[in-house]
């Protein structure tokens, strides 16, 4: 398979390979993925004194990747708070794994469903970057409640905001971006590209791209079935 960009199908299919085929553990590509994303966070605080990094979590796997993120963190010695606007009776498998261990680690995480906008963006000002695990590529169409919520306050705070994987609220075939569309200081995406990121005007959205090598050598994945 050629190295990207990549449409929806194809990551997913990447995903199904590498469990199925190679008997890789998702468990294992959601700690890789984590880690890259965490080693991205401390570049992006390195100037700052005592740097403080707030992780927005929606559901499924983007937020355990956000999971991860905290808990490397923390091994890096920055301060890190867990934010999750989605239902944690939703989580599963690796996800929920990850989320039991930032738990463990680092405390009970902060659950903000429910809350408005202006009082997310507040909350979240006092901080230095903000980790956008919100939602990964899987998202089409526009973005409701809380997920919509969290990307406006998000936006609002006017802070450096490092994507997981793919800006939240962006299309990831096509870079549209019909709703709320988290505004990222920097995409750490994994495997390849994503398909959305050279449309024109998604720069606007993801800011710097890094593609981040998770543990699957793509070249070697074959095209979908």
């Amino acid at each position: 398979m050629l190295p990207g960009p990549m449409t929806r199908r194809q990551v997913r299919w990447v995903d199904q390979w590498a469990t199925g085929t190679l008997g890789a553990r998702a468990e294992i590509l959601m700690e890789n993925a984590g880690r890259c994303a965490a080693a991205a966070a401390e570049d992006l605080v390195r100037a700052v004194a005592e740097p403080r990094v707030a992780v927005l979590a929606g559901s499924g796997n983007n937020a355990g990747d956000g999971f991860v993120v905290a808990r490397h963190l923390r091994i890096r010695n920055i301060a890190a708070d867990v934010y999750l606007l989605g239902d944690r009776d939703k989580f599963s498998g690796e996800a929920l794994m990850n989320l039991r261990l930032c738990e463990r680690l680092l405390g009970p995480v902060r659950e903000v469903r429910g809350r408005s906008a202006g009082d997310l963006a507040a909350l979240w000002r006092p901080y230095d970057l903000l980790v956008d695990a919100l939602g990964g590529t899987g998202i089409t169409g526009a973005l409701r409640g809380d997920l919509a919520a969290g990307v406006q306050a998000a936006n609002a705070t006017g802070l450096p905001i490092l994507a997981i994987d793919i800006p939240t609220g962006m299309d990831c075939d096509t870079g549209a971006a019909p709703g709320p569309v988290i505004r990222a200081r920097q995409t750490i995406t994994f495997v390849a590209r994503k398909l959305g990121f050279d449309a024109a005007g998604a720069a606007e959205f993801t800011g710097k791209v890094t593609v981040a090598d998770i543990g699957i050598p793509v070249q070697d994945v074959p095209e979908p079935e």
